[in-house]
Protein backbone atom coordinates (compact mmCIF):
# COMPACT_ATOMS: atom_id res chain seq x y z
CA UNK A 1 0.00 0.00 0.00
CA UNK A 2 2.94 2.28 0.98
CA UNK A 3 4.88 1.93 -2.75
CA UNK A 4 1.37 2.21 -4.49
CA UNK A 5 0.75 5.64 -2.70
CA UNK A 6 4.52 6.28 -3.26
CA UNK A 7 3.93 5.74 -6.82
CA UNK A 8 0.79 7.61 -7.52
CA UNK A 9 2.24 11.09 -5.29
CA UNK A 10 5.32 10.72 -7.62
CA UNK A 11 3.00 10.28 -10.72
CA UNK A 12 0.48 13.03 -9.84
CA UNK A 13 3.36 15.73 -8.85
CA UNK A 14 5.06 15.20 -12.16
CA UNK A 15 2.18 16.36 -13.63
CA UNK A 16 1.34 19.34 -11.15
CA UNK A 17 4.72 20.75 -11.76
CA UNK A 18 3.94 20.74 -16.00
CA UNK A 19 0.86 22.65 -14.99
CA UNK A 20 1.71 26.83 -13.68
CA UNK A 21 -0.36 29.37 -13.32
CA UNK A 22 -2.79 30.92 -15.38
CA UNK A 23 -1.18 31.40 -18.99
CA UNK A 24 -1.77 34.01 -20.99
CA UNK A 25 -1.80 34.23 -24.54
CA UNK A 26 -3.31 36.41 -28.05
CA UNK A 27 -5.27 37.65 -25.20
CA UNK A 28 -6.22 33.73 -24.29
CA UNK A 29 -6.39 32.97 -20.76
CA UNK A 30 -5.39 29.48 -20.35
CA UNK A 31 -7.07 27.49 -16.85
CA UNK A 32 -6.73 24.04 -15.10
CA UNK A 33 -10.09 21.94 -14.32
CA UNK A 34 -9.31 19.09 -11.63
CA UNK A 35 -12.77 16.40 -11.88
CA UNK A 36 -12.69 14.97 -8.83
CA UNK A 37 -14.43 11.65 -10.98
CA UNK A 38 -12.62 9.30 -13.30
CA UNK A 39 -12.77 10.37 -16.91
CA UNK A 40 -14.71 7.28 -18.46
CA UNK A 41 -16.97 7.75 -15.24
CA UNK A 42 -20.83 7.43 -17.45
CA UNK A 43 -22.39 10.72 -17.31
CA UNK A 44 -19.54 12.55 -14.46
CA UNK A 45 -16.42 12.27 -16.38
CA UNK A 46 -18.00 13.69 -20.14
CA UNK A 47 -19.97 16.54 -17.77
CA UNK A 48 -16.39 17.85 -16.94
CA UNK A 49 -15.70 18.08 -20.40
CA UNK A 50 -18.77 19.75 -21.18
CA UNK A 51 -18.74 21.73 -18.56
CA UNK A 52 -15.31 23.50 -19.50
CA UNK A 53 -16.68 23.68 -23.28
CA UNK A 54 -19.39 25.90 -22.23
CA UNK A 55 -16.73 28.43 -19.45
CA UNK A 56 -15.67 28.85 -23.09
CA UNK A 57 -18.16 29.47 -25.22
CA UNK A 58 -19.40 31.74 -22.42
CA UNK A 59 -16.19 34.06 -22.10
CA UNK A 60 -16.50 34.42 -25.86
CA UNK A 61 -13.48 32.11 -26.25
CA UNK A 62 -11.15 34.43 -23.88
CA UNK A 63 -11.04 31.28 -21.32
CA UNK A 64 -9.69 28.01 -22.34
CA UNK A 65 -9.86 25.28 -20.02
CA UNK A 66 -7.76 22.14 -20.08
CA UNK A 67 -9.29 19.26 -18.13
CA UNK A 68 -7.57 16.84 -15.89
CA UNK A 69 -9.94 13.52 -14.33
CA UNK A 70 -9.37 12.16 -11.23
CA UNK A 71 -5.63 11.26 -10.47
CA UNK A 72 -4.36 12.68 -13.30
CA UNK A 73 -3.02 16.03 -11.65
CA UNK A 74 -3.64 14.91 -7.91
CA UNK A 75 -5.60 12.90 -6.18
CA UNK A 76 -8.98 13.21 -6.41
CA UNK A 77 -9.21 14.29 -2.75
CA UNK A 78 -6.96 16.98 -2.56
CA UNK A 79 -8.41 18.86 -5.68
CA UNK A 80 -9.68 20.91 -2.89
CA UNK A 81 -6.21 22.06 -1.65
CA UNK A 82 -4.83 22.39 -4.91
CA UNK A 83 -7.06 25.00 -6.00
CA UNK A 84 -6.93 26.51 -2.63
CA UNK A 85 -3.40 26.89 -2.84
CA UNK A 86 -3.15 27.83 -6.61
CA UNK A 87 -1.64 24.33 -8.21
CA UNK A 88 -4.93 24.45 -9.94
CA UNK A 89 -7.20 27.03 -11.43
CA UNK A 90 -10.65 24.82 -10.75
CA UNK A 91 -12.34 21.49 -9.24
CA UNK A 92 -15.47 20.06 -10.31
CA UNK A 93 -16.91 17.53 -8.06
CA UNK A 94 -19.57 17.40 -4.83
CA UNK A 95 -18.73 19.71 -1.70
CA UNK A 96 -19.50 16.26 0.35
CA UNK A 97 -15.86 15.83 -0.18
CA UNK A 98 -14.35 18.90 1.73
CA UNK A 99 -16.49 18.02 4.97
CA UNK A 100 -13.41 17.76 6.71
CA UNK A 101 -12.27 21.33 5.99
CA UNK A 102 -15.75 22.37 7.77
CA UNK A 103 -19.08 20.26 8.21
CA UNK A 104 -20.75 23.61 7.06
CA UNK A 105 -20.28 22.26 3.26
CA UNK A 106 -22.25 19.32 4.14
CA UNK A 107 -24.88 21.49 3.70
CA UNK A 108 -23.93 22.37 0.41
CA UNK A 109 -23.85 18.64 -1.22
CA UNK A 110 -27.10 16.76 0.34
CA UNK A 111 -27.58 16.16 4.07
CA UNK A 112 -30.12 13.67 5.79
CA UNK A 113 -33.67 13.99 5.23
CA UNK A 114 -32.72 17.46 3.39
CA UNK A 115 -33.58 19.28 0.19
CA UNK A 116 -34.23 18.05 -3.04
CA UNK A 117 -32.16 19.15 -6.07
CA UNK A 118 -34.85 21.84 -6.84
CA UNK A 119 -35.24 22.53 -3.24
CA UNK A 120 -31.44 23.32 -3.50
CA UNK A 121 -31.43 25.36 -6.44
CA UNK A 122 -33.98 27.57 -4.98
CA UNK A 123 -31.90 27.88 -1.73
CA UNK A 124 -28.90 28.50 -3.50
CA UNK A 125 -30.40 31.52 -6.00
CA UNK A 126 -33.17 32.84 -4.29
CA UNK A 127 -32.51 31.61 -0.22
CA UNK A 128 -29.41 33.51 0.78
CA UNK A 129 -27.44 30.08 0.08
CA UNK A 130 -24.68 31.62 -2.36
CA UNK A 131 -23.81 34.08 0.27
CA UNK A 132 -23.82 31.54 2.54
CA UNK A 133 -21.43 29.14 0.57
CA UNK A 134 -19.25 32.16 -0.77
CA UNK A 135 -18.75 33.07 3.30
CA UNK A 136 -17.65 29.83 4.16
CA UNK A 137 -15.43 29.04 0.46
CA UNK A 138 -13.53 32.47 0.81
CA UNK A 139 -12.02 31.27 4.12
CA UNK A 140 -10.39 28.65 2.16
CA UNK A 141 -9.61 31.30 -1.29
CA UNK A 142 -12.54 29.36 -2.78
CA UNK A 143 -15.45 30.90 -5.33
CA UNK A 144 -18.42 28.23 -5.76
CA UNK A 145 -21.29 27.63 -7.86
CA UNK A 146 -23.29 25.16 -8.78
CA UNK A 147 -23.46 23.32 -11.83
CA UNK A 148 -25.61 20.07 -11.48
CA UNK A 149 -27.24 17.60 -9.43
CA UNK A 150 -26.91 13.84 -9.42
CA UNK A 151 -30.77 13.79 -7.76
CA UNK A 152 -31.76 11.22 -5.46
CA UNK A 153 -29.31 8.43 -3.44
CA UNK A 154 -29.75 5.35 -3.06
CA UNK A 155 -28.83 3.43 0.48
CA UNK A 156 -25.39 1.45 -1.12
CA UNK A 157 -23.79 -1.55 -1.84
CA UNK A 158 -22.81 -4.48 1.53
CA UNK A 159 -21.09 -7.60 1.36
CA UNK A 160 -24.00 -9.10 4.06
CA UNK A 161 -27.76 -7.96 4.59
CA UNK A 162 -27.76 -4.99 7.31
CA UNK A 163 -31.45 -6.24 9.05
CA UNK A 164 -30.78 -3.64 11.74
CA UNK A 165 -28.49 -0.98 12.83
CA UNK A 166 -26.73 -2.96 15.55
CA UNK A 167 -25.51 -5.05 12.41
CA UNK A 168 -23.68 -2.17 11.43
CA UNK A 169 -21.20 -2.72 14.30
CA UNK A 170 -17.68 -3.65 13.14
CA UNK A 171 -18.18 -2.92 9.99
CA UNK A 172 -15.42 -1.04 7.49
CA UNK A 173 -17.97 1.12 5.39
CA UNK A 174 -16.90 3.45 2.53
CA UNK A 175 -19.72 6.90 3.20
CA UNK A 176 -19.52 10.62 2.87
CA UNK A 177 -17.83 12.57 5.73
CA UNK A 178 -21.07 13.01 7.86
CA UNK A 179 -22.66 10.07 7.23
CA UNK A 180 -19.09 8.38 8.22
CA UNK A 181 -19.99 10.08 11.78
CA UNK A 182 -23.31 8.55 11.99
CA UNK A 183 -22.02 5.44 11.54
CA UNK A 184 -18.64 5.32 13.57
CA UNK A 185 -21.50 5.88 16.33
CA UNK A 186 -23.42 2.79 15.70
CA UNK A 187 -19.89 0.99 16.07
CA UNK A 188 -18.76 1.02 12.53
CA UNK A 189 -15.61 2.07 10.85
CA UNK A 190 -16.42 4.32 8.29
CA UNK A 191 -14.17 7.02 6.15
CA UNK A 192 -14.88 8.32 2.15
CA UNK A 193 -13.14 6.37 -0.43
CA UNK A 194 -12.04 7.58 -4.14
CA UNK A 195 -14.77 6.39 -6.70
CA UNK A 196 -11.99 4.28 -8.02
CA UNK A 197 -11.07 2.60 -5.20
CA UNK A 198 -14.32 0.98 -3.75
CA UNK A 199 -14.58 -1.73 -6.12
CA UNK A 200 -11.32 -2.98 -5.33
CA UNK A 201 -11.48 -2.40 -1.81
CA UNK A 202 -15.11 -4.41 -1.90
CA UNK A 203 -13.29 -7.16 -3.76
CA UNK A 204 -10.41 -7.84 -1.23
CA UNK A 205 -13.09 -7.21 1.45
CA UNK A 206 -11.27 -4.86 2.67
CA UNK A 207 -14.36 -2.60 3.14
CA UNK A 208 -17.76 -4.37 4.17
CA UNK A 209 -20.04 -1.54 2.62
CA UNK A 210 -19.95 1.13 0.31
CA UNK A 211 -22.64 3.95 -0.63
CA UNK A 212 -22.56 4.12 -4.13
CA UNK A 213 -23.43 6.82 -6.71
CA UNK A 214 -26.43 5.51 -8.46
CA UNK A 215 -27.66 2.49 -10.42
CA UNK A 216 -26.51 3.79 -13.58
CA UNK A 217 -22.66 4.57 -12.07
CA UNK A 218 -22.99 1.57 -9.65
CA UNK A 219 -23.00 -0.76 -12.72
CA UNK A 220 -19.95 0.46 -14.48
CA UNK A 221 -18.31 0.09 -11.71
CA UNK A 222 -19.16 -3.42 -11.48
CA UNK A 223 -20.19 -2.97 -7.71
CA UNK A 224 -22.74 -5.87 -7.99
CA UNK A 225 -19.87 -8.19 -8.93
CA UNK A 226 -18.42 -7.60 -5.62
CA UNK A 227 -21.90 -7.43 -3.22
CA UNK A 228 -24.94 -8.85 -3.71
CA UNK A 229 -27.01 -6.34 -1.42
CA UNK A 230 -28.13 -3.23 -2.57
CA UNK A 231 -29.86 -1.59 -0.06
CA UNK A 232 -32.37 1.66 -0.22
CA UNK A 233 -33.01 4.55 -0.11
CA UNK A 234 -30.45 6.78 0.40
CA UNK A 235 -31.41 8.39 3.84
CA UNK A 236 -28.16 10.08 3.98
CA UNK A 237 -28.96 12.90 0.72
CA UNK A 238 -32.20 13.42 -1.10
CA UNK A 239 -29.71 14.76 -3.85
CA UNK A 240 -26.12 14.98 -4.86
CA UNK A 241 -25.37 18.74 -5.78
CA UNK A 242 -22.37 19.08 -8.12
CA UNK A 243 -19.52 21.92 -7.47
CA UNK A 244 -17.35 23.96 -9.06
CA UNK A 245 -15.22 25.70 -7.38
CA UNK A 246 -12.26 28.41 -8.54
CA UNK A 247 -9.12 29.93 -6.74
CA UNK A 248 -10.69 32.83 -5.64
CA UNK A 249 -7.61 35.23 -6.59
CA UNK A 250 -8.07 33.62 -10.27
CA UNK A 251 -11.88 34.91 -9.89
CA UNK A 252 -11.68 38.50 -8.21
CA UNK A 253 -8.61 38.91 -11.76
CA UNK A 254 -10.57 37.90 -13.73
CA UNK A 255 -12.37 41.25 -15.72
CA UNK A 256 -15.85 41.92 -14.86
CA UNK A 257 -17.24 41.65 -18.42
CA UNK A 258 -16.11 37.75 -18.00
CA UNK A 259 -17.47 37.32 -14.53
CA UNK A 260 -21.14 39.22 -15.76
CA UNK A 261 -21.15 37.34 -18.75
CA UNK A 262 -20.02 34.51 -17.68
CA UNK A 263 -23.62 32.28 -17.22
CA UNK A 264 -22.00 29.18 -17.05
CA UNK A 265 -22.18 28.67 -13.18
CA UNK A 266 -25.44 30.14 -12.75
CA UNK A 267 -27.18 27.59 -15.00
CA UNK A 268 -27.28 24.17 -13.22
CA UNK A 269 -28.65 20.78 -15.06
CA UNK A 270 -29.12 17.79 -14.04
CA UNK A 271 -26.89 14.96 -14.29
CA UNK A 272 -27.34 12.14 -17.06
CA UNK A 273 -27.57 10.20 -14.40
CA UNK A 274 -30.85 10.86 -13.25
CA UNK A 275 -33.05 9.67 -16.31
CA UNK A 276 -30.32 7.09 -16.99
CA UNK A 277 -30.33 5.20 -13.46
CA UNK A 278 -33.95 3.71 -13.45
CA UNK A 279 -32.91 1.87 -16.80
CA UNK A 280 -29.75 0.06 -14.73
CA UNK A 281 -31.54 -1.08 -11.64
CA UNK A 282 -33.16 -4.00 -13.62
CA UNK A 283 -29.69 -5.63 -14.55
CA UNK A 284 -28.19 -4.94 -11.12
CA UNK A 285 -30.83 -6.66 -9.61
CA UNK A 286 -32.66 -9.39 -11.81
CA UNK A 287 -29.70 -10.31 -14.46
CA UNK A 288 -27.27 -9.92 -11.92
CA UNK A 289 -28.83 -11.60 -9.26
CA UNK A 290 -28.58 -9.57 -6.65
CA UNK A 291 -31.24 -8.51 -3.85
CA UNK A 292 -32.73 -4.73 -3.10
CA UNK A 293 -32.93 -4.64 0.55
CA UNK A 294 -35.15 -2.08 1.75
CA UNK A 295 -33.33 -0.32 5.06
Amino acid sequence: MKRRTFLTSAATGAAAASVAAPAVAQGIRQLSLISVWPRKLPGLGNAALRLARRITVASDGQLEVRVFAAGELVPPFESFDAVAGGRADMYYGSEEFWSVKSPAYAFFAGVPFGLTADENLAWIREGGGQELWDELSAQHNIKPFLVGDMGGQLGGWFLSEVGNASQLDGMQISAPQLLSRALERLGATAAPLPLISVFPAMQSKFIDGAVGMGPWIDLSFGLYQTASNYHFPGLHAASLPLSLGLNKDLWDDLSVTIRRSSTWPHRPNTSPCSPSSPPATRPLCESCGNSMVWW
